[in-house]
């Protein structure tokens, strides 16, 4: 999505490693001990990969990624906020095909929060009403959930345009399901996010669940959000300043005793809410640059507008999880990919 600018300060840390090429195949850095590849004690990068920016695919722009997920197959589907779902290789993360969106009537959608269902039919998100539509593979519509009218994008609910259903995605068991607002709606506190869940039904639908608070950063929202085996969340955190680029956070966010704020009107941090509990495990500015450039200014020149993530396997008991940024389609901003593990 098109980020608003929000103050944040960042401190830098630069490591220099070996450079990556931004073009052909999808080459990266190598680590050759994992120690200098640090974030921080939770969290290390493996490498980077900007081999798919400002490329194009059948005479599609490649580009705007807004959501990851592993696909049944083991692929990697790739949603860009400009209503195109791409199969990606996974080891290579070269397009291999790519599917069209729409809403009920033909109309592009604003396509950030993505699931991969368990029968391989894809949930997705679009921030323009907010919506959450299961599309099947070739981009049919078989349904659309339920929202919460309070959520909804003003004057019909409390929420701003372009700041609602960023974050999607299906917490163990493939019972619930979650989304995450980007920013507070309006009577909220500023710093306070809402979390919606769903049940799923007998019939295969889902019907609404609980709902939580989840406290962001000051001048930062939540572009995504992915369960963990055991129930827990990692939430990304991000922002932007002009002039001194990006701030994205990586937090291990723990609902199952969070307060169901569904019922409650007005967030303003009052008595007897619990929110969500969260544990920083990285700012991405800290990790090394392994050689990365950056178009414009940032706090390390690794950074960009990172705004999806997915799990995609575990080793020697930590997390390998994918990262990539949405360049807008811009000429300052780079589609490039992040391979990291993390430990929780």
């Amino acid at each position: 999505m098109r980020l608003r600018t929000v103050l944040a300060t960042v401190t830098a840390a630069l490591a220099a490693a070996t450079t990556l090429t931004a073009a052909g195949p999808a080459t990266a850095t190598t680590a050759t001990h994992a120690t200098t590849h640090a974030c921080s004690p939770a969290v290390s990068i493996d490498r980077f990969s900007d081999a798919l920016d400002k490329t194009t695919y059948q005479g599609t722009f490649v580009g705007n990624f807004s959501a990851l997920a592993v696909d049944r197959d083991g692929s990697l589907a790739a949603l860009e906020d400009r209503s195109s779902l791409f199969r990606l290789d996974a080891r290579t993360l070269q397009p291999k095909g790519v599917v069209q969106l729409a809403d009920e009537k033909g109309a592009a959608l604003d396509s950030e929060g993505l699931v991969v269902d368990r029968d391989g039919t894809r949930l997705i998100t679009s921030e323009t009403e907010p919506s959450i539509r299961r599309y099947a593979r070739d981009g049919t519509i078989l349904d659309r959930l339920p929202v919460p009218s309070s959520l909804l994008v003003a004057p019909a609910g409390r929420a701003t345009s372009n700041q609602t259903f960023e974050g999607l995605t299906l917490l163990p068991g493939g019972r619930t399901l979650l989304a995450s607002m980007e920013n507070a709606i309006s009577g909220d506190s500023t710093d306070l996010v809402r979390l919606q869940t769903w049940t799923r039904t007998e019939g295969g639908h889902f019907r609404l669940g609980a709902q939580y608070a989840y406290r962001v950063d000051a001048g930062l929202g939540v572009p995504e959000v992915r369960d963990t085996p055991d129930g827990r969340l990692l939430v990304l955190e991000r922002g932007f300043t002009s002039g001194v680029g990006n701030t994205v956070r990586l937090y291990l966010a723990d609902p199952r005793h969070a307060t169901d704020t569904s019922g409650v009107e007005n967030l303003t941090g009052q008595a007897g809410v619990r929110v969500i509990r969260k544990t920083l495990l990285a700012d991405i500015a800290d990790c090394p640059s392994l050689g990365a450039t950056a178009k414009q200014p940032q706090p390390n020149p690794l950074l960009d507008n990172i705004e999806g993530m997915t799990i995609t396997g575990r080793d020697h008991g930590r997390l390998k999880v994918l990262l990539v940024s949405d360049d807008n389609q811009g000429a300052t901003q780079t589609t490039r990919f992040y391979h990291l593990r993390v430990r929780i």
